[in-house]
């Protein structure tokens, strides 16, 4: 790449679509095999050498902040800037849309100097960063939207794209019904800027850059492109989504994500200091179990599936295609199947979530350390 490209990843959002997953945790720490799904983006960046990244944070900032630090042992410079203030004493989250995040990043330091790669912090991909930031400047585009086609039925979950025969945009909708969805391209949240698409952002106002800086770069006729790219782009915009993202990296479909552990038979996985009886339990691969994890005789775990460290697994207990928290404990005899469990709650692979002592549930389930 000879163009030095600079990050911003928005971070700032609550989640509220993947509750009870971002209860207590930021949506972009949300694990995958164990890492924040947040720290495979900024690897993908420092690949590409994207080595200074900006990230705007909100809710529950703190978690993303120590746990990412000022970047060093990714091999990145990370900066943050907290959206919010004190109010009656206490710090309260603001988000200031991710459109007006940029501006006060802007604003308060300068940071957009030079072509930025924007992008959510709540996806996997494995973009070639280099190919499309040479159609950016190809096109001498202030912006560019990376877009993806997806099935008509499903554009109310996306930004929606339509552009000329050149690849101008020529409408953004924001989510739109499908009856009323003029093409299927939806944006994946990934964009490239240039400084100048930042001076139209108004200052100190909340403001949105799918449904409203898109919509006025449209209006004033502006070098505002989209690109066709074929890659592996998993969002998790649900509880659903987020099922479906681990049984697809348990599969070995993302072809950057290898499994950690100690493969100990073909497909199986496992961490450190493990007790498990070997001889007397059925084991399906693709299934990582993390350390310190127990599994008792007449278990039987069918994959794919994910166990994460502490957990344990009683006897005659089935664990099928699920995914199981840290310290996460399945009763004996209990079958789990199709299942997102930690030690507090579980959620199904709808998205529909039941609670410890919730008797609609038929699965038992608990704390390995209680």
């Amino acid at each position: 790449m000879t163009t030095k490209l600079k990050g911003m990843i928005l971070a700032a959002g609550k989640g509220t679509r993947v509750r009870p997953l971002t209860k207590d945790l930021p949506k972009p720490m949300i694990p995958i095999l164990g890492k924040p799904v947040m720290e495979y983006l900024i690897e993908h960046l420092a690949r590409h050498g994207v080595k200074e990244i900006m990230i705007n944070v909100a809710h529950l900032n703190k978690k993303i902040e120590q746990y990412f630090s000022n970047g060093q042992r990714l091999g990145v410079q990370i900066g943050y800037s907290y959206e919010g203030h004190f109010e009656h004493g206490e710090l309260e989250p603001k988000p200031r849309g991710s459109a007006g995040g940029m501006r006060h990043i802007q604003d308060f330091g300068g940071f957009f100097d030079q072509t930025t790669i924007v992008l959510c912090g709540d996806a996997l991909i494995d973009l070639d960063i280099g190919a499309a930031l040479f159609e950016h400047k190809q096109k001498k585009a202030m912006v560019s939207i990376v877009t993806m086609e997806v099935p008509l039925a499903e554009v109310s979950n996306y930004g929606v794209v339509e552009t000329d025969e050149d690849g101008r945009v020529i409408s953004f909708q924001e989510k739109p019904q499908p009856e009323e969805a003029r093409s299927n391209l939806a944006s994946t949240g990934i964009y490239f800027f240039e400084p100048e698409a930042i001076d139209l952002i108004p200052p100190g106002v909340n403001f949105d850059i799918g449904s409203q800086l898109f919509p006025l770069m449209v209006k004033h006729g502006l070098p505002f492109y989209a690109q066709k790219r074929y890659y592996n782009w998993i969002d998790i915009g649900r509880i659903s989504d987020y099922w479906e993202v681990l049984q697809r990296v348990l599969k070995g479909e993302i072809s950057y994500m290898e499994m950690p552990g100690t493969e100990v038979r073909p497909g199986v996985w496992v961490g450190l200091n493990t007790k498990i009886d070997w001889d007397n339990i059925k084991i399906t691969g693709p299934v990582y179990i993390d350390s310190s994890t127990q599994i008792d005789a007449g278990a039987e775990i069918v994959g794919p599936c994910w166990i994460s460290h502490g957990s344990h697994v009683c006897q005659n207990a089935k664990v099928i295609r699920s995914i199981l928290f840290e310290y996460t404990r399945i009763s004996n005899g209990v079958s789990c199947s199709e299942m997102i469990v930690s030690p507090n709650y579980c959620v199904d692979r709808s998205g529909k979530t039941y609670y410890i002592g919730d008797d609609r549930c038929s699965l038992r389930w608990g704390d390995s350390r209680a």
